[in-house]
């Protein structure tokens, strides 16, 4: 397969039922409509993935404030099946994680991945997320139903790096 151009645009009225169909054939929960209604609302932290011009993946953030923590939770992110190890879930990935380093007041990035999906834990863990918790049956009407929550922290290494950077020669 050549090189191809791996794309984001955004997510809007217009174009909501691709993210629709997308969710329904990539993950194994569906959306209400509440949560495509959301979608429309968050701006850049939902994004449309084209590969030379075809939807194949899509990510959908909200800001998370619960905990006393500001915090990016991934609601989804995900590539059609032909698509996958061709960079794209890292394009989407790279791009959610630039809107956090902009904000500069996110504490840290987390999500949810069902227990048997190795290659999610593996692309997260890839990308400097660990795993946080089990959180046992989180998932209704899908097997198995127990969670990871992986998360990534930014707060702790910016303060350590302002400390090392503090430090007299």
């Amino acid at each position: 397969m050549t090189k191809g151009r791996i794309e984001l645009g955004e997510v809007t009225q217009h174009n909501i039922k691709q993210l629709k169909r997308l969710n329904q054939v990539v993950f194994p929960v569906t959306y209400n409509d509440k949560f495509y209604k959301d979608v429309l609302e968050v701006g850049e932290l939902a994004k449309l993935a084209y590969y030379n011009d075809i939807v194949v993946g899509a990510v959908c953030c909200r800001i998370d404030t619960s905990e006393n923590q500001r915090r990016l939770y991934i609601m989804t992110l995900g590539c059609l099946a032909p698509y996958r190890r061709l960079n794209i879930g890292t394009v989407m990935l790279k791009h959610v994680l630039d809107i956090c380093e902009k904000d500069g007041n996110i504490d840290s990035v987390f999500l949810h991945v069902q227990v048997n999906n190795e290659g999610a834990i593996k692309f997260y863990e890839k990308h400097g997320f660990t795993i946080a918790e089990e959180k046992k049956n989180y998932y209704k009407r899908i097997e198995p139903a127990d969670a990871y929550l992986l998360q990534k922290c930014f707060k702790e290494s910016r303060i350590a790096n302002t400390e090392s950077a503090v430090v007299p020669s």
